[in-house]
């Protein structure tokens, strides 16, 4: 299977900063916003997803995928599945 890069925030992070520090959320989390595709609540967020919108919780990661989808993903299937990889000069 050939690997694949995606991006992704953790939830609590992206929570913090729409409260507090709008311009440190990537820029893909802040489009997603703007569209409708992300609805930040108290202790959670709200994700349209291909599925239909699914609840991505604190501790969960925001993913989005190599086709620009968003989808939640528990912190335990993340550190099995994922592994950091360095942002390319162009991304940063």
């Amino acid at each position: 299977m050939k690997p694949i890069t995606v991006e992704a925030v953790r939830i609590a992070d992206a929570m913090q900063h729409s409260r507090v520090s709008w311009s440190k959320l990537p820029g893909w989390v802040r489009k997603a916003y703007e569209a409708g595709k992300i609805i930040f609540a108290s202790n959670a967020i709200s994700i349209a997803t291909p599925q239909g919108r699914l609840v991505g919780l604190r501790n969960d990661w925001l993913i989005r995928g190599i086709e620009g989808e968003l989808y939640p993903c528990s912190a335990e299937v993340f550190a099995q599945t994922y592994e950091p990889v360095e942002a390319e000069a162009s991304e940063v």
